[in-house]
């Protein structure tokens, strides 16, 4: 028994030795690496097996496989959930957009008349068709001219109202609202409005300009085709100058107030602001007002449809509107129809890529 606790007493102090043996090889080992460390960082991670993740060392495997964390957990379900979330908006956009246009050019190459449907594939003579019509020119010319004339009045009163209400006033909250009345109404709604107003029959337009002596009595400002261009840009510039106004306004409230205190201080007139403050900083504004009035005066239907009906003798045709002759009233036929929208299509494609870099030049 006694050599059996001697033995017991021995193996333990022999492993409290090897222990604290080991130890002090560890903390001798520990010491060296630090010293090294600090001497000589890099050689420091060349030599150890640990490297510094974040400022801390730890071992690192060479053959561990790499651990995904939370945080990549958690980004790849917010991912997941935010395609789910956008599903919708690219299934709208498909079946609004994509699926339209590629519809859009199936038709415009084939023969494909209103009533009778698709009877096959008759590439190019649509475009051929739509290039000999005699309207195409004519309807391309002034929509050019409205879509220019619209354009400079708009973008013109709509700078000049925006900079009248600038300030945050008792009377200019009153002016905004005025100006901005209009733009709640709908296009078809105005157009019908001013149909009424230039009715020779109820409208007192046309009774107005016979008193002063520019018409004759029971004339109709409708009656040619230049007063009825301008009797429809009147209904336009009416029903848009307070939306170019509220974005006009949007671009000088972001201009900095220090800047036009500093030029007042150089002694700066207001012109002298105008042109070498306003102007530039309001340039990337000014081109998306003018990308907007450009698109939708190429556009412009509603107005024309209801006040004119492209008359008198098709002097106030657009070029939508000569689509929608092709489709439902003169040739019912959907191809040519749809391979002018293509030709529509591309033109403002062009237009918009050019206005787009101008005004990414202008912010440079």
């Amino acid at each position: 028994m006694k050599i059996d606790n001697n033995s017991k007493t021995m193996s333990v102090f022999m492993a409290d030795f090897n222990g604290r043996t080991r130890w002090n090889r560890i903390s001798k080992r520990i010491s060296n690496r630090l010293a090294i460390y600090v001497e000589n960082p890099e050689r420091f991670k060349r030599e150890s097996p640990k490297v510094f993740q974040g400022g801390n060392m730890t071992t690192v495997s060479k053959n561990a496989a790499p651990v995904k964390t939370h945080r990549s957990k958690a980004k790849a379900e917010a991912t997941r959930r935010g395609l789910l979330y956008a599903l919708p908006d690219w299934l709208m956009i498909i079946m609004l957009f994509f699926v339209p246009i590629v519809l859009l050019v199936i038709m415009a190459g084939s023969r494909w008349s209103l009533m009778g449907g698709n009877r096959g594939w008759n590439f190019p003579e649509n475009f051929v068709k739509v290039f000999e019509n005699k309207l195409l020119g004519q309807s391309v010319l002034f929509t050019l001219e409205y879509t220019v004339i619209v354009t400079i009045f708009l973008l013109v009163l709509g700078l000049g109202l925006a900079l009248i209400v600038q300030e945050s006033t008792k009377w200019n909250n009153m002016l905004r609202t005025c100006f901005l009345l209009p733009s709640a109404t709908g296009l078809a709604s105005a157009s019908l409005l001013f149909y009424a107003l230039y009715s020779p029959q109820v409208g007192p337009v046309t009774k107005i300009l016979s008193f002063f002596g520019l018409m004759d009595e029971g004339g109709s400002v409708l009656a040619t085709g230049q007063s009825a261009l301008w009797a429809t840009i009147i209904v336009i510039v009416w029903r848009f100058s307070g939306y170019y106004m509220l974005l006009m306004m949007i671009g000088l409230q972001a201009i900095p107030g220090d800047l036009y205190e500093a030029a007042r201080m150089d002694g700066a007139g207001t012109w002298r602001i105008f042109r070498s403050i306003t102007l530039p900083l309001m340039k990337p504004t000014i081109v998306m007002c003018l990308i907007y009035c450009v698109t939708g005066s190429i556009l412009a239907f509603d107005q024309f449809f209801i006040l004119t009906k492209g008359g008198p003798n098709n002097s106030t045709m657009t070029v939508v509107q000569l689509i929608y002759n092709f489709a439902f009233d003169s040739k019912k036929d959907l191809g040519m129809a749809a391979a002018l929208s293509l030709i529509v299509l591309a033109a403002l494609v062009v237009i918009n890529s050019i206005q787009m870099r101008g005004m990414r030049d202008n912010t440079k």
